[in-house]
């Protein structure tokens, strides 16, 4: 019996200001994977010029986002009157609970370019933890745990994996990695029985149960199952999974909530100006018209 649930290749979307992505969750076959909602991989860019990174300011409830660079700098900025810049190899956690708005930027020197790629993703908070009030949360490169698993070499982003434990604070079991895995070997890690996983390959190529995954593929493990994969070549991924919730998860927009009545009450928050201005910011993503 197969322990693969489903294989997902996202198609490159446009979300304007320069910003180009390949969304692989929410797929319309599957909305989450244990706690994770949303998975972007934006880029490959070259930023120069008046080509740049501009995610003006807008609002979040009900999720916390997490930014993991390969390449570039991303300057964050928040209506709790956090700013601060990420670089690759530390980790940027923002929980919007009750609301919080962002802005997120990034351009190349004058006369430069710069590279900008890397994963953004939303994690749904369980139900306790909706309301939870806003927070932020920056851990520097040297405090991302380091772990050596079976020819991979790992760094434990957020949750609990193997015994380690990142300092980024989580509200429901998961665990986050991203790493290298060396031609040749084999992964594998058996879930709990109320867990989901997932693999999705950076660079290089992975084989799950006999079948090839190259760049960009996402590779779902049933509930409860194994997750196993070899390393057709030296391979970069990312390894992800958690707890999957009992209730269903409403998402809109930037609102996830396990009840509508609270995303239809953010919007009316978002029209009347009410999750606090983002430092230094003057602009705005205007709330959707559907």
């Amino acid at each position: 019996m197969s322990n693969v649930e489903l294989t997902i290749h996202p198609k490159e979307k446009d979300l304007g200001d320069n910003f180009v992505v390949r969304r692989s969750l929410p797929d319309r076959r599957k909305k989450m994977v244990g706690p994770f909602i949303f998975w972007d991989h934006m880029g490959p860019v070259i930023l120069e010029g008046s080509k740049e990174m501009t995610v003006r300011a807008h609002p979040h409830i009900g999720l916390a986002t997490i930014t993991w660079l390969f390449k570039g700098k991303i300057l964050h900025r928040d209506s709790l009157g956090n700013e601060q810049e990420i670089v690759p190899g530390e980790v940027n956690w923002m929980t919007a609970g009750s609301g919080i708005s962002h802005s997120e930027r990034s351009k190349a020197p004058l006369g430069e370019k710069r590279d900008l790629e890397g994963i953004q993703l939303w994690l749904a908070l369980p139900v306790e933890h909706e309301d939870v009030e806003a927070s932020f949360f920056h851990c520097k490169s040297e405090d991302v745990p380091l772990i050596q698993h079976k020819g991979a070499e790992l760094r434990l982003i957020a949750g609990e994996f193997l015994g380690q434990k990142s300092p980024v604070p989580v509200y429901s079991p998961l665990f986050y990695l991203n790493g290298q895995v060396k031609e040749g070997q084999v992964f594998e890690h058996n879930l709990n029985k109320d867990e989901e996983a997932a693999i999705y390959v950076i660079e290089g190529e992975v084989e799950v149960e006999g079948e090839s995954y190259d760049r960009f593929n996402l590779v779902i493990s049933k509930k409860g199952s194994a997750m196993r994969f070899k390393a057709l070549r030296d391979t970069k991924v990312m390894i992800f999974g958690g707890k999957v919730f009992p209730e269903k998860r409403y998402i809109w927009w930037n609102f996830v909530s396990h009840d509508q009545k609270k995303i239809e009450n953010a919007k009316k928050r978002w029209l009347e100006n009410d999750f606090g201005e983002v430092i230094n910011e003057t602009e705005f993503i205007p709330l959707p018209k559907d």
